[in-house]
């Protein structure tokens, strides 16, 4: 039986991001990968400052100043980019939005610039015109988190040892792998998306499909990150499907085009209707993109919680098993900052942030058993 300081279940973003905080706290990590594609091979990158609610504002601003501070060690194929987000007013009405959202990140330390019609135009020409202005942020980001999740592991050094195989069960202070090897850690953390589902008497996190396309290589057209600001109404809807106008400028001249949200279906294939919504959507603000040629379309799970927060802490019944799940579409930004307060939880730490928002307890209204 392999024994360690702690073990992580998952090698995404997340996974990644808990096992590289816990080997900087000094501790022997076992990161158990399936090697599956999930939410982080999916997802578009983006390293954004989002403040639908407060909680959301405080973990995004931590953990992208967590970011910034290791984005200039990363070796190129993790494209990290510092591209910022403009903000995009379709109607005048949307100029409201705009200027709450200035506030909130003004409060926490993010800057951000109000842009009339013409300043909108004048960073990014291919947009339409008619539109009614705009929120530039400039710290905002992007990178290729599967690279990203890798540097991470690489980082940590001999600390992070990668076990690969499928956790099929817990025990106390154990996991148990497909192959039938059991792995041993006083503390454990599950940071493996919707498949922690599997290993949980209760379910707790929701699927949320989306879809993307990329096109050929077009480079200089856009610079930023363009997102509409009735991006966060389609993000946080409750049921139903939608699309929002999301497109990425990446490093390689490609457009990356977003975002749709479908809910409770586990179907990988594209949905040929939605798409070509998501793409009109995209058409409606940036015209151009009609001409260009999507190379490759894929779709993903976003693993969310019943209220959009992560799960972060303790399972309430057993004080050997952390949760770090149910980040939905805001994994990679807050990567950094989750696992951090993870770390400092499990090593009694005081948290940089304030953690109560995001402790997995409040998912649980009696104790459940496991075993």
């Amino acid at each position: 039986m392999a024994t360690a300081d702690a073990i992580v279940i998952g090698a995404g973003i997340i996974g990644a991001a808990c096992a590289w905080q816990l080997a900087q706290q000094g501790l022997r990590v076992l990161l158990i990968d399936d090697q599956r594609p999930g939410a982080t091979a999916a997802g578009m990158g983006h390293l954004v400052c989002m403040d639908d609610n407060p909680a959301e504002l405080a973990l995004s601003s931590y953990s992208l100043n967590l970011w910034r501070g290791v984005v200039d060690r990363m070796p190129d194929n993790c494209a990290w980019h510092g591209c910022g987000t403009l903000w995009i007013a379709e109607k005048p009405e949307e100029m409201a939005i705009a200027e709450v959202k200035k506030q909130r990140m003004a409060a926490l330390g993010a800057n951000s610039e109000i842009l009339s019609p013409q300043q909108v135009a004048q960073l990014e020409p291919m947009l339409r015109g008619g539109l009614a202005g705009g929120l530039h942020v400039p710290g905002d980001g992007i990178i290729y988190a599967p690279n990203a999740a890798r540097w991470l592991i690489e980082d940590a050094g001999e600390a992070v040892q990668r076990v690969y195989g499928e956790v099929v069960a817990l025990e106390q202070q154990a996991v148990v792998l497909a192959s039938g090897q059991r792995l041993s850690a006083p503390v454990i953390t599950l940071a493996c998306g919707l498949q922690a589902d599997k290993l949980l008497p209760t379910p707790l996190l929701r699927a949320k499909k989306g879809q993307l396309a990329i096109t050929d290589r077009y480079p200089h057209t856009v610079k930023h990150q363009l997102v509409e600001l009735g991006y966060g109404a389609s993000a946080h809807a409750a049921n139903g499907t939608s699309v929002a106008f999301n497109v990425q400028a990446r490093p390689t001249g490609q457009l990356l085009i977003g975002s749709s949200r479908q809910f409770d279906t586990l179907d990988p294939a594209i949905d040929m209707p939605l798409l070509a919504t998501m793409l009109k959507r995209a058409t409606d603000f940036l015209p151009g993109l009609a001409k260009m040629s999507i190379i490759r379309c894929w779709a993903g799970f976003r693993a969310a919680s019943a209220d959009g927060l992560p799960l972060l802490g303790p399972h309430p019944a057993y004080p050997w098993l952390w949760l770090a799940l149910g980040h939905e579409g805001l994994g990679v930004t807050t990567a950094l900052g989750s696992a951090a307060l993870v770390a400092a939880q499990i090593q009694q730490q005081r948290t940089a942030i304030d953690d109560t928002p995001y402790l997995a307890a409040r998912m649980f209204a009696t104790e459940e058993s496991l075993l």
